[in-house]
């Protein structure tokens, strides 16, 4: 029987959508060992997150208010002693859970499996399904320490609903470590849109390095965006040429979505850009390169120039 910790993500005193699908992972932990888990809201404003999380069938909702932004060395050390309760410990594989579960493995000397597809529990044990080699290939995964640390993908994991009830909240101390002193925490910047998050989008717009400039993203990728009501991506070859800010990246390096409709536009699938994006339910492809390798996972695959197509779809979008 696993027992299962999830460490939620915060921001701005809100929990994030990615703890769900955490949640959703750790639930399959613990019904497949006939266990249970508990949620960790942990960082500024850690009690209303708590106050969320109540009602998705945890055992308990374990509170930690820590003042300030996140520094991993400042959270790490109270997720790390809580853990040494717990048999799993769980969060997404976002920036916050590929920096602080990694450091929480290390001090408790525990086996980790990052960015998890999918959890099997054959014969009441744990084993991890992964992406390998930019998703290339699937492993399975079995760790073999005491304690399993694991960071899950979003794409792969859908967000938990509430199922009813209403867990306990309870504090927890707040543990320190020597490293903490040696970190500061001196600001967060935080991207506003009025357009949907790109990993929580249910649409997804991306421009490749064929598009040739940022006044391109805005004037041909921007009005289909805005039409579809959908979030903006970018390839890695579009944001290292400045025409968008990184923070739009889609692939291997980037965010990894997977929306219900992808679109992409003069982006020729290098495999990098697979890895982020081949999860979508339907991929819509625009390029004039018949052979482009995003043809051979692409639904939909228009042989055509994008200033000529997009702008023309974009109106027909609006008519709708």
């Amino acid at each position: 029987m696993a027992k299962v910790l999830v460490v939620a993500e915060l921001l701005e005193g809100k929990t994030r959508k990615t703890t769900l699908c955490a949640v959703t992972a750790a639930k399959q932990i613990a019904e497949g060992t006939g266990g249970s888990f508990d949620i960790l809201s942990i960082g500024e404003g850690a009690g209303a997150a708590a106050a969320e999380l109540t009602g998705y069938g945890a055992g308990k909702v374990l509170k930690a208010d820590i003042p300030g932004g996140y520094v991993c060395e400042k959270y790490g050390p109270t997720v790390a002693e809580i853990g040494k309760g717990y048999d799993v410990i769980v969060a997404c594989a976002s920036a916050f859970g590929k920096d602080l579960l990694p450091w929480v493995a290390a001090k408790l000397d525990a086996g980790m499996a990052s960015e998890i597809a999918a959890v099997h529990t054959d014969a009441g044990k744990p084993r991890y399904t992964r992406p390998m080699y930019a998703g290339n290939v699937s492993g399975n995964v079995e760790i073999l320490t005491g304690k399993h640390v694991v960071t899950v993908r979003q794409s792969e994991f859908d967000a938990a609903t509430e199922s009813g009830g209403s867990s306990p909240v309870e504090d927890v101390a707040i543990a320190t470590d020597p490293a903490a002193d040696k970190v500061e925490f001196i600001g967060v910047e935080v991207m506003k849109s009025e357009r949907p998050e790109l990993t929580d989008a249910d649409v997804v717009v991306s421009g490749g390095r064929a598009l040739k400039s940022a006044e391109n993203f805005t004037n041909v990728i921007e009005p289909l965006v805005d039409a579809l009501g959908a979030a903006m991506g970018a390839s890695r070859a579009a944001c290292d040429a400045g025409y968008v800010s990184p923070e739009l990246q889609v692939g291997q390096t980037g965010k990894v979505v997977a929306p219900k409709l992808y679109v992409a536009i003069g982006i020729s699938g290098a495999i990098q850009h697979l890895a982020g994006m081949k999860g979508s339910k339907t991929i819509v492809a625009i390029n004039k390169d018949k052979e482009a390798p995003i043809a051979q996972v692409a639904d939909y695959f228009l042989v055509a120039d994008l200033f000529d197509a997009v702008p023309a779809l974009t109106e027909e979008v609006k008519k709708l």
